[in-house]
């Protein structure tokens, strides 16, 4: 499966199952998919081998500029996006400008339509970086991936390159002090001749456990929704998602389902 890309720096916007109408910026490069994970149930495909080259990335100036006149027009025909969001072809604090950006991106925001909340959709693989972290605190939705309870569900369901550290991951997430929102992918399948399930009493019980000790705002709990590389993944279905929810409900956190 080659997985679906966006094309372009500012896409949409488009109707988000999670944020409403949403406008997209792709900070990443319009050919390819970048990101540090290898996450089995990517509408984007598998990740290929990275370059270093920095000339990929889009310049912040030219994020700005296309920014800016998509806004201005928005406002001119009274059509205005819910969330403006870190999105696109993987993950968004990969960019080396991604705090100067979303500085922009605010900026921008107050000027043009000021009800819209910024947003990004991370995996959390850079949040031990000041910058990244610094930058996430700024927006109005901080959305951050935790999908497994267990290190090896977040091997085999997230399939990090290169390696990260699921005890530190999770260590660095409690650091937000509560001002993030959890975005939660429950699946079951089969990956190099394993089990994938994160659906048992033990993985959620697991999961449940480092919710709580995050303290998000808010838990997000979604099922696979497109096409996936790895061909034989099952949709959980709702009544089994509200289930999983409701275990979160006791804890006292906010959490929504999201078919």
């Amino acid at each position: 499966m080659a997985g679906f890309l966006f094309h372009d720096i500012i896409f949409g916007p488009v109707r988000s199952r999670r944020l409403g109408l949403s406008l997209g910026i792709n900070l990443l490069p319009a050919h390819k998919k970048y990101c540090s994970f290898n996450c089995i149930y990517c509408e984007c495909g598998w990740t290929p081998p990275h370059t270093d080259d920095p000339k990929q990335f889009p310049e912040r100036e030219l994020v700005s500029r296309f920014l800016a006149r998509s806004l201005a027009g928005f406002v001119e025909e009274d059509y205005l996006p819910d969330a403006i969001t870190f999105a696109g072809n993987g993950e968004p604090t990969l960019h080396p400008e991604f705090e100067g950006i979303v500085d922009d991106t605010l900026e921008l925001r107050d000027k043009f339509i000021p009800s819209a909340r910024v947003s990004v959709l991370s995996n959390a693989s850079m949040i031990h970086d000041p910058k990244v972290f610094r930058a996430l605190l700024k927006l109005d939705n901080n959305i951050l991936k935790l999908d497994a309870g267990s290190e090896r569900i977040f091997q085999l369901m997230n399939n990090p390159a290169p390696p990260v550290n699921y005890h530190n991951l999770l260590e660095n997430l409690k650091k937000f002090q509560g001002k993030l929102i959890i975005q939660s992918m429950f699946l079951r399948g089969n990956f190099r001749d394993q089990m994938v399930d994160n659906t048992t009493r033990e993985e959620v019980d697991e999961w449940l456990i480092k919710i709580r000790e995050i303290h998000p705002e808010m838990v997000m709990i979604y099922p696979i929704a497109r096409a996936t590389p790895v061909q034989n993944l099952e949709k959980i279905p709702i009544f089994e998602l509200e289930a999983i929810a409701e275990l979160v409900r006791k804890t006292g956190i906010e959490v929504k389902v999201y078919q």
